[in-house]
């Protein structure tokens, strides 16, 4: 893992310098209908014809970037439950560039848009932020503001870590790597530690920019987190 981690903090080096020379992307606030607007389904409410609903809320990894549309994280995880004989229908809410504060401003809005609550929220949010060198208290606390939000409205989370690179710095690492455990540990959440477990290290899995998986990178992920995806659903 250690191997595959300093790989993936060189790819990350390189999208780095891609990020601190191109345009600032959602830092500056946005209109909350603007943003919705990026995801992959709408936000217009449906009729959810399934026992079961899970909404995907994160970033470009949940929203597909690069895939077709029914190759990315969502359409592929709800092939996967219902392959395991499950009737679910998988939301996706991922919009791409997404920090963990423009989450947090779109939340409810998502939430109020769907025709039912979901029976579990898969929240992966923070990428953005480590890309961007944003402190991690500040990314902590935008993620624990999102899960007391759903707790508050008895919607069960799971949520999807990310990890730092080492070409951070050990410091911005330690902060950073301790957000998603300490976060499922004091609200008794389940937790998936790293959502592209089995994808870094393998530059096949990635679209040419280094850093988003492949159709096939994503059915790597998935075959991991489907079968945690239904322990919190029995759970």
């Amino acid at each position: 893992m250690l191997k595959n981690l300093v790989t993936y903090g060189f790819g990350l080096a390189i999208v780095q310098l891609l990020v601190a020379c191109g345009p600032a992307q959602q830092d500056a606030p946005m209109d909350v209908q603007q943003q919705i607007s990026q995801t992959t389904d709408t936000a217009t409410p449906e009729k959810i014809e399934a026992d079961t609903l899970v909404l995907v809320f994160g970033d470009s990894l949940y929203a597909g970037y690069g895939l077709a549309p029914d190759e990315g994280f969502a359409p592929d995880l709800q092939k996967a439950l219902n392959k395991a004989g499950q009737n679910v229908k998988v939301h996706n809410a991922g919009v791409s560039g997404d920090t963990t504060a423009a989450g947090l401003r779109r939340l409810d809005f998502v939430l109020d848009s769907l025709s039912r609550k979901p029976d579990l929220v898969l929240l992966g949010l923070g990428g953005n932020d480590m890309l961007r060198g944003l402190n991690p208290s500040e990314t902590r606390a935008n993620m624990e503001a999102m899960v007391k939000k759903l707790s508050d409205r008895d919607v069960p989370v799971m949520l999807t870590g990310m990890l730092a690179p080492p070409n951070l710095g050990r410091e911005f690492v330690d902060e950073f790597n301790v957000i998603y455990p300490a976060l499922a540990n004091l609200y008794d959440i389940p937790l998936y530690p790293f959502f592209m477990d089995g994808v870094v290290g393998n530059p096949d899995l990635f679209l040419p920019d280094g850093i988003h998986p492949t159709a096939q990178g994503i059915d790597v992920i998935v075959g991991k987190i489907a079968p945690k995806v239904s322990e919190a659903l029995a759970g």
